[in-house]
């Protein structure tokens, strides 16, 4: 980038800078997210396809999960990192519908190219967007239904749609069963959910129906010492932040030992300091005791000599848990403790699983924390389940704080589509154009489930959209019967917090590209040189192009 003054060029910008602007930038940036979008479209649906993604070390991760498959790529161009953003956030906020947000900014993105290409000035597409984004979130709270967070049956439904297209579809009754009473054990009366309190554990070995709930915790831990019991029953459980170690003085300092008796006489003062240490935990009455801190061997032995169970180095969140499903208080001072501040459990046991000790707290009398044991024949079966269990445990927690669900099957997005069509005719101007853009992007779902099973992806829409033209807001896409059926009925159903998510966000990051109009990369930052052309890290350039 250089100005001419007198013949003589003023040099502005860092020699090897490379700078697109105007209609080659919004081109270029556009590819990169339809490539992105493309990339993930048909993984979308109970009929969606897995992807396979190597890292540089060789390690496999096989998944049709949108967050964890755009996490994987190796993703350069900076737009394209922008429609990752995309999913990363539908994850945090919701736990699915990763893909769906993708596919519907790309989908954005590729009619606003259209528009651009008919001299439509990207701010007003980018206006229209927005209005239409805020019309479409006022659509969606209109054909919303209200949930009772004790309807059980429903919940069920929510976590089976989630859970469908995931390899672990076959065992998805029992899945969803346990995911529905994991989310009704750890809810707070004043019904909020923390998914954190459902503490899940994969272990490959067994097959995926030996998946269990266990009400109380499970951690990876072995007991401390050999002597301990390994089991106890009716246990009192005392949790403790502090070290049950000789504690050592914060200054230096030097002692003098001139006879040999002496040095006997404080290594025996060491010992007794421990084992006045652990005559307290002993005192406390309790007969398992968990520390997240270390444990000394001294003091080991004389609470193994008590018959007490002790684990130590007990992770912080752990410890939260186990204090939500025994009733404990974790104490930061052993000498600060009363019998109101220990828990309670039916068993403590240490157990053995695919080879490995676990440490199982269970038979709790009201476990507001609960563990969920993996099970699965191989490590890339046990991965999947983890991701479509963590997906199933976050879209039912959303239903049970917003209480709202609306049908799925892409009967939403049609619903929106037809009304948005309706909302733009009131409009006049260009803006009518960008509003129409919006709503048919819409239908890129339905499409891409239809595509995904084989189905011819125009009859399916039409299908569709001549049940809502007739007043029938819940019908949605049967892909196993190819025709359009009440989703509600059918139960295929999704938070409403999915939609709005995906929706927000995909307009979002579809306006905040459109906006661009330069883009000046410096030679140092690492993107690719060739950018105009659209190509992205690891895809060919024409990915972008369907």
């Amino acid at each position: 980038m250089s100005q001419q003054l007198g013949g003589q060029p003023i040099i502005i910008l860092r020699q090897g800078t490379t700078r697109n602007r105007g209609q080659e930038a919004q081109n270029s940036n556009i590819a990169a997210a339809k490539a992105v979008a493309n990339a993930v479209r048909s993984t979308l649906g109970p009929k969606g396809m897995d992807k396979m993604l190597i890292d540089g070390m060789g390690d496999v991760v096989i998944t049709n999960d949108g967050a964890t498959i755009l996490q994987q790529m190796d993703i350069e161009h900076p737009a394209a990192k922008m429609m990752v953003e995309i999913a990363k956030t539908q994850d945090v906020e919701v736990g699915d519908g990763t893909t769906s947000a993708v596919i519907i900014a790309g989908e954005l993105l590729k009619n606003a190219e259209e528009l651009l290409e008919s001299h439509i000035h990207p701010t007003v597409i980018a206006e229209g967007y927005q209005q239409a984004a805020v019309k479409s979130l006022e659509i969606l709270s209109g054909i919303a239904i209200t949930v009772k967070p004790g309807d059980h049956e429903m919940l069920k439904k929510i976590a089976e749609t989630a859970i469908s297209g995931k390899g672990a579809e076959a065992y998805k009754v029992l899945l969803c069963d346990l995911v529905v009473q994991a989310i009704t054990k750890v809810t707070d009366p004043d019904g909020t959910v923390d998914i954190r309190h459902v503490n899940v554990q994969k272990k490959v070995g067994g097959a995926i129906e030996d998946t269990m709930l266990v009400e109380g915790m499970v951690i990876d831990k072995e007991r401390a010492h050999p002597g301990m019991p390994k089991e106890v029953k009716n246990a009192k459980v005392l949790l403790l932040n502090a070290a049950l170690e000789y504690k050592k003085t914060e200054v230096s300092a030097k002692i003098n030992i001139s006879q040999p008796e002496q040095v006997q006489a404080f290594l025996d003062e060491d010992e007794q300091m421990v084992h006045a240490i652990a005559d307290k935990v002993v005192r406390t009455g309790a007969n398992v005791v968990f520390c997240q801190k270390g444990i000394d061997d001294v003091a080991q032995h004389y609470l193994a000599k008590a018959g007490i169970f002790a684990v130590r180095r007990v992770k912080k969140s752990d410890m939260e848990n186990l204090s939500r499903a025994t009733g404990a208080t974790v104490m930061n001072s052993i000498d600060a403790v009363t019998a109101a501040d220990l828990g309670a459990a039916g068993l403590v046991e240490e157990k053995k699983l695919s080879g490995d000790e676990m440490i199982f707290v269970s038979k709790c009398k009201n476990p507001r924390a609960v563990s969920l044991i993996i099970r699965g024949g191989s490590e890339h079966v046990v991965d999947e389940l983890d991701r479509a269990i963590h997906d199933a445990l976050m879209v039912t927690s959303v239903v049970v704080q917003d209480k709202k669900i609306v049908a799925g099957g892409g009967a939403p997005e049609i619903e929106i589509s037809f009304q948005l069509h309706r909302y733009a005719s009131t409009l006049g101007g260009r803006i009518q154009l960008a509003i129409e853009a919006f709503a048919k992007a819409l239908e890129v779902i339905p499409r891409a489930l239809a595509e995904n099973a084989g189905l011819d992806s125009i009859d399916m829409i039409v299908a569709i959209r001549a049940a809502h033209e007739s007043g029938k807001k819940t019908f949605g896409l049967d892909v196993y019967e190819g025709i359009p059926v009440d989703m509600l009925k059918a139960g295929v159903v999704e938070p409403l917090r999915v939609k709005t998510q995906a929706v927000t966000s995909a307009a979002e990051a579809a306006v905040m590209i459109l906006r661009i109009d330069d883009v000046i990369a410096s030679s140092q930052s690492g993107t690719p040189g060739g950018m105009p052309h659209g190509g992205m890290g690891g895809m060919p350039p024409g990915m972008g192009d369907e």
